[in-house]
């Protein structure tokens, strides 16, 4: 029983499958741009009109058919001429744009005449009745309308075509003219009039234009010899005027060019002499720093020879006095040791006679007399000592001024020619006469003075010292020189007295050996 069953199900199953496959095939859709008409059972005599949608088509009862509703284009070129009012034959191609109405009634009717027909013979019917029509509104219409208002064409075309095509079920959705031909060239000479007339007018402007072209021309030729003249003459015053006014100005730059010059040289001649002046100015400046610089190195050489001085005085003292006082001193300890001698000699005397009364009495007066010898080699000693230095350093301070006077002339002629050095340029001036026949003052007349200052100067250290330079040349001039040897040492002893003035020897090489 349950095999049966089973087998039962799927019976039932495979038929109301194919019972909804069957069905399926029953529904018929259409699209939007479609109808679908139903003939049949239940249809009443009139078909039904399914537009955009579906239905099931009972099958042995029922049947459908399928109607485009899509716009329909074609050609309106009949291939014979058509004549218009005045008989012109003419060629007239369009364009017309048709479909089925979208109502029942109008779907019906396409329905009945153009069902069972294809497209080309559709296209062929309607053509058939548009150029029918096109023809007879040709023909009460000129070429000049036809050509001129193509839209009154179309109009007319649509209001006449209108009712054959409502009897068809369709519609004339546009209708344009494309193109207008005629085989007598009517068309092409229908505009020459035109283009005659619109030649002939403009050739009529051109020359109206020319001639005022050339009128205007003369015109403005004559205004222009006028502005021409005009202008020359106010150039030629413009030019007169402009010549007065350079000349005027060419006098007003020279007399400004003059009182330029003339200040610019009394400006120069102001600078001159102001740089003359502050050049004086800055040469006695420098005169004064230089005489400053020379004073402190006067006064630095002044230090040098005071060093000098100190370091001759010391070996003065450690040539001359040092061996004086070692003298003295030689003949003190002499005087000392003579004294002690004759001390003993008194006592031994007096112990001697010790037993007389007079012994004590010339014991103490020869001790005395020891006494006196003594402090008399003594003073006879420091006496020599005193004259030697006295002598010494009255010696030395005539040689240290001929030093100082002889080593410091040049730089004195130097100091005295200094402020020539600093000159930048000397104008000589020469009156033909003079020294030498070169003038009344020459470049060795420079030279010349400064050799007369030099040569005042022992006038000047005379008026300052009170000594004459003569003297001392000669002093010195009579100073001798001998070797004298004191002890065996080199150092310098008093010679002898010349013009009471004491001499120096310098030391005297020892050439001993040993």
């Amino acid at each position: 029983m349950d095999g049966i069953s089973l087998i039962i199900v799927i019976a039932l199953v495979l038929v109301i499958i194919m019972g909804f496959a069957w069905i399926a095939t029953l529904v018929r859709k259409v699209g939007p741009n479609e109808a679908l008409l139903i003939y049949g059972l239940g249809t009443r005599n009139l078909p039904k009109v399914i537009k955009g949608g579906g239905t099931v088509v009972m099958p042995f009862l029922q049947n459908a058919r399928q109607l485009s509703l899509e716009l329909m284009s074609f050609d309106v070129a009949p291939t014979q001429d058509l004549y218009t009012r005045q008989g012109v034959a003419v060629n007239v191609e369009a364009v017309a744009q048709i479909k089925v109405k979208g109502d029942p009634d109008s779907i019906r009717t396409a329905a009945e005449q153009l069902l069972t027909k294809s497209p080309p013979e559709r296209e062929g019917l309607i053509r058939l009745v548009m150029e029918g029509h096109l023809r007879g509104i040709v023909g009460q219409l000129t070429v000049e309308e036809i050509v001129k208002q193509p839209e009154m064409v179309a109009d007319r075309m649509r209001a006449t075509s209108a009712e054959d095509m409502d009897k068809m079920g369709l519609e004339i959705i546009s209708f344009t003219i494309k193109e207008v031909r005629d085989n007598n060239e009517y068309i092409m000479n229908m505009g020459r009039p035109d283009v005659a007339r619109i030649k002939r007018e403009a050739d009529i402007a051109t020359a109206e234009a020319d001639r005022d072209t050339a009128i205007r021309r003369a015109q403005a030729m004559r205004e222009a010899a006028i502005a021409k003249a005009q202008a020359d003459q106010e150039r030629v015053v413009a030019e007169t005027a402009s010549a007065a006014k350079q000349a005027e100005s060419q006098r007003d730059l020279e007399l400004k060019k003059a009182d330029y010059t003339a200040s610019v040289r009394k400006q120069q001649a102001v600078a001159d002499k102001t740089y003359d002046i502050q050049a004086n100015v800055m040469q006695q400046q420098v005169v004064v720093e230089q005489v400053k610089i020379e004073r402190a190195q006067r006064e630095e050489q002044i230090k040098v020879q005071d060093a000098e001085i100190q370091r001759r005085e010391r070996e003065l003292i450690a040539t001359v006095l040092k061996p004086a006082e070692i003298e003295k001193q030689r003949i003190e300890t002499l005087a000392e040791a003579e004294k002690q001698r004759r001390v003993l000699e008194a006592q031994g005397a007096a112990d001697a006679s010790k037993s007389q009364g007079e012994g004590t009495a010339e014991a103490n007066r020869a001790i005395g007399i020891a006494e006196a010898d003594v402090i008399r080699a003594k003073g006879k000693a420091e006496a020599d000592a005193m004259h030697l230095r006295a002598d010494a350093f009255r010696q030395y301070n005539q040689a240290a001024v001929i030093d100082k006077l002889l080593t410091n002339l040049p730089e004195i002629a130097r100091a005295m020619s200094e402020p020539l050095r600093q000159v930048d340029k000397i104008t000589i001036v020469s009156t033909g006469g003079g020294n030498g026949g070169n003038g009344g003052f020459g470049a060795n007349q420079i030279t010349g003075d400064i050799v007369n200052m030099v040569a005042q100067l022992p006038v000047l250290f005379e008026t300052l010292t009170g000594v004459k330079l003569a003297d001392l040349m000669s002093n010195v001039a009579g100073l001798d020189v001998s070797s004298h040897s004191t002890n065996g040492s080199s150092a310098p002893v008093p010679s002898a007295v010349i013009d009471g003035t004491a001499t120096l020897r310098p030391p005297k090489e020892d050439t001993s050996e040993g």
